[in-house]
Parts: C-alpha cells; sequence; structure tokens
C-alpha cells in the first residue's frame, strides 16, 4: 500500500485489542442499531460450528456482562467479543455514511482491521481469532500475564534489564508515560514489586494471555500455517500496522505477519504520531471502552486533533450518539439521507429537526426499505381487455446477448459476455478493480457490499437486460456471487422470447 500524503488523510478508525469490550454499552448499541445484530448473526454460526455455542447468549442474552466474566469463560469468548465488537462498531459507523481514509488496530484490533479492511471474509476473522487463542493454548509449560507500568518505555527496558528474564518483554508501547510488559506471573510480580518502591504505578491488564512476548515464539508456525489456508483478499481501504510501523501492502503474506504479532511489540504511540503528521485530525475508536481514545487524547494534546469514543459510556449513555453527532457537523458523516429522502421532505422541516430525526429512526427507516425491497413484486399491468382507458404503445426491449437472428428462446446468451458485463458494471458502481469479483467471490461477506447496494445493484441488471418482474420466494441472499447473478440473468433470458413487453 503506497504511503499516503498529508493532503489525503482525514479520519483514522481504531480497532482495540486486550479490554475492548463494555457490556452495556454493546447492548445499548444493540437496542438502537440493526448493525450490531446482523454482525453477531454472523458470528453466531461460526462459534455454533467451532465451540457449539452462540456468541450472541454470552454476550447480548438477559444478564448485563462485562470483560472480567467473559475472561472467566472458554479463552475463545472474550476475543471473539472484542473482535465481534469493533466489527459491529464499524458497520453502525459506515451505516451513517462515515469513510474513514486508514483503519489500525492495537493488537488484537489488527486482526479486525484487516477484515473490515478486506483482507479476510468476517467468518475467517472468526477462525482466526478462535485459533490465535488455540494455538497460545496449547503451549505447555508457560502461564504468564500482562501488567500496564506508568512509565515510558526506556524506563521500563531498564527494569526489565535488571530481572534478566528472556521471556519478560515490553508488549505495548502506549504512550510516553505507559508501557505494558508482558512475562511469567512470577516474574511479573517481582517487577510490580520494584516498580512499587521506584513509585511507578502498576495495573494488570484484562488479557486471556501474556500476548506480544517471545514465550509464545513456539506457537509462531502452526498459526502461520492455519492463516495461510484462509483466502486472502485485496484490501479494499489502507491499514497501517502499529505493530510494523507500516502499511500492509499488497504482496504481504498475512500469515506470516500476523503469526509475527505473537512476539513483536505494539508500538502503538509511534503509530498515532505517524497518523497525525500524516493529516489525520479524527481519530474513532471502533470498540468497547474507551480506552485507545484516551490514550489518543493524550498522545495529540495540545493539538486539533479529535479523539471519539463509540462503544463506552458516559454518565450512562452511549458515547456512540454523541460521536455520530460531531462526525456529522464536521462533516465527516452523512446520515445517509438520499436524494429521494431529500426530494420528499416538506420545505418547512428545518436541517436541525431532521438531523435529530435521523438520528433516533435512520437505521429503523433503512432497515425497512432494505425489507420491502427484498419482499417487493411489482403488479401485473393492467391488461388492454380490462383497463379503463386506452393502453399506451407497447414499447419492445431487446436483449443485446439475444440470438436476434434465430428468433428462438432456446438460443440462449453467451454466459461469458453477461459475465464480464456484470463484472464490469459491479466494479464500476462499488469503485473496485474488476479483478476482485471472481465468479465465487461473497458480495456481501467478502466484499463488503451490503443488501440496500445489492437491491441497488440488481436493479440496474434488471434495467440493463430488461428482465421480467422476479418470481414470488426470490430471496436476495440467494444470489450473492457474481456467479449466481450470471446465472440468474442467463436463465431468465433464456427462459423467454426474445422481445419482452413492458
Amino acid at each position: 500500500m503506497p504511503e499516503n500524503t498529508s493532503t489525503e488523510l482525514r479520519t483514522a478508525i481504531l480497532f482495540p485489542g486486550q479490554g475492548g469490550f463494555d457490556g452495556e454499552a454493546l447492548r445499548l448499541a444493540h437496542a438502537r442499531h440493526p448493525q450490531v445484530r446482523q454482525v453477531f448473526e454472523r458470528l453466531d454460526a461460526e462459534t455454533t460450528t467451532l465451540f457449539s455455542r452462540r456468541i450472541s447468549d454470552l454476550v447480548l442474552g438477559p444478564e448485563q456482562v462485562e470483560l472480567r466474566r467473559l475472561l472467566a469463560e472458554d479463552p475463545w469468548v472474550s476475543q471473539v467479543a472484542i473482535y465481534g465488537a469493533g466489527l459491529a462498531a464499524y458497520e453502525v459507523l459506515t451505516a451513517q455514511g462515515v469513510r474513514p481514509d486508514v483503519l489500525t488496530g492495537h493488537s488484537l484490533g489488527e486482526i479486525t482491521a484487516l477484515v473490515v479492511g478486506g483482507a479476510f471474509s468476517v467468518e475467517d476473522g472468526v477462525r482466526i481469532v478462535a485459533q490465535r487463542v488455540a494455538v497460545i493454548a496449547r503451549q505447555s509449560g508457560f502461564e504468564g500475564r500482562m501488567v500496564a507500568l506508568s512509565a515510558g518505555v526506556a524506563k521500563v527496558r531498564r527494569l526489565l534489564e535488571l530481572l534478566e528474564d528472556p521471556q519478560l518483554a515490553v508488549a505495548t508501547e502506549n504512550h510516553d508515560e505507559q508501557t505494558v510488559v508482558s512475562g511469567p506471573g512470577e516474574v511479573l510480580d517481582r517487577l510490580v514489586a520494584i516498580a512499587g518502591e521506584l513509585r511507578i504505578g502498576a495495573v494488570e491488564i484484562d488479557a486471556a494471555f501474556p500476548f506480544h512476548s517471545p514465550a509464545l515464539a513456539p506457537a509462531v508456525p502452526e498459526f502461520a500455517a492455519y492463516v495461510g489456508k484462509l483466502d486472502q483478499l485485496p484490501l479494499r481501504r489502507p491499514v497501517y500496522s502499529p505493530i510494523l510501523q507500516r502499511y500492509y501492502e499488497p504482496g504481504d503474506a498475512l500469515s506470516d505477519l500476523l503469526a509475527e504479532h505473537f512476539v513483536k511489540p505494539v508500538r502503538f504511540a509511534s503509530a498515532v504520531r505517524h497518523l497525525q503528521e500524516s493529516g489525520v485530525t479524527t481519530f474513532v475508536e471502533a470498540g468497547g471502552r474507551a480506552a485507545l481514545t484516551k490514550l489518543v487524547t493524550r498522545l495529540t494534546k495540545g493539538s486539533d486533533v479529535r479523539s471519539l469514543a463509540t462503544l463506552a459510556t458516559d454518565d450512562a449513555l452511549l458515547t456512540l450518539d454523541a460521536t455520530l453527532r460531531t462526525l456529522r457537523l464536521a462533516g465527516l458523516a452523512d446520515p445517509g439521507r438520499a436524494p429521494v429522502l431529500a426530494e420528499l421532505l416538506p420545505e418547512s422541516v428545518s436541517a436541525e429537526l431532521f438531523e435529530a430525526y435521523w438520528s433516533e429512526h435512520g437505521d429503523a427507516v433503512l432497515q425497512r426499505i432494505v425489507d420491502d425491497l427484498a419482499a417487493f413484486r411489482p403488479q401485473p399491468a393492467t391488461s388492454a381487455a380490462t383497463a379503463p382507458v386506452a393502453a399506451p404503445a407497447t414499447t419492445v426491449v431487446t436483449s443485446s446477448l439475444a440470438d436476434e437472428t434465430s428468433g428462438s428462446a432456446a438460443a440462449g446468451p453467451d454466459r461469458a459476455e453477461v459475465f464480464a458485463e456484470l463484472r464490469s458494471l459491479y466494479a464500476e458502481a462499488l469503485e473496485y478493480p474488476e479483478e476482485v469479483f471472481e465468479g465465487g467471490v461473497q458480495l456481501e461477506a467478502e466484499l463488503g457490499v451490503d443488501s440496500v447496494k445489492q437491491v441497488e445493484l440488481l436493479s440496474r441488471v434488471s434495467q440493463r437486460y430488461g428482465l421480467p418482474p422476479r418470481e414470488s420466494g426470490f430471496r436476495l441472499s440467494d444470489y450473492n456471487t457474481i456467479d449466481r447473478l450470471v446465472d440468474f440473468v442467463v436463465t431468465a433470458l433464456a427462459g423467454r422470447p426474445t422481445g419482452v413487453t413492458v
């Protein structure tokens, strides 16, 4: 990925790692934004297959759940919950028109960033997170923790040198006065005791394992081999890595790089400063709590940078709502006021009233449109024999792909030509390179094309080929790849006369 210039970057979305889960905030967002439910339904399918348990039952059940309770469950639970919260927050943001210029993640959050960026499907993201936990859990003879020390990395490294333990390491450089250390529990206890004598604060991190530790080196090859078997797709958005200290590039073997995360530190402070110097003035944390929001605020103090939280609470209020208002006022989010809505709005309705209405009801309105379009069946035109007025002149739409010389419905269209035309149409409409539209690639799961956009594109396809009204029982989910759409068009064209009266 080529380095971005300062004039191209404005907004960065951050995905948290360990600790990035707030049960109360997630439940509030789930009640207001359908995207949360949609994301966790997809995760449920995978966790049911992998663990015979639905993650939704564990985090969105009748009882409010916080991170410490999740950590008492199987190790995968907290990690998938953090991953899911980040995905859900991102889907809410983008549904409200937020279009980030760059994505970045903190530790586990880099997996979320790569999934959102398009490198892996949502489902493969669950598998990666689950396997990350499994290979670490299989490392026998090593148990450890993570501790945040209130000191800069240089001072902390000097403390580590005193203890001379090769398994003790700097895991995260969060800011100039906070460094996270990973290592064996007994050695960490000695480190915390020494830090206390020096009046250096120490706080235990809510983490399932001592991530970013040299002790995890034996797990690297197994994890790399597993991820290497998954489909790696081209990134659709730039992803900056605080671990690599660079953007992910097209030729990167993500399996190897994600495996190296086990033993390499997260240099978050350097990443934030790099993005700020590149022009980013708005950082939005997509995920639970507001730990990264606070870090960015501290790292950019005295500048015009804004740092915004999503799935956190402030005086029992969901911070996501305030963040969306801020982004709209800054011109960084469009709440989805489509041209047709603008045309229908009475002139007497003020922009302020519309914004207030859309903030509260916009998601429900959009979801209603999606549901209605999926079930919509146009009524057949009234026949000339029964029409109360004279029927207009018949217009004949002729398919350019039909065999016009034979006049036979049996001579169907050329499938390869339909495939090429649909591929070009979808690439142009979505502003993706044509090569990402391989026949079997899933439009939503792998390319992130939501159902609203799919309905719009299918309408364009129907108009392009003059297709008849879709039959009762048509389901959009059955046509979620270019191959299936091509089959749909070819079947429709071959099953009727070339000239269709409309």
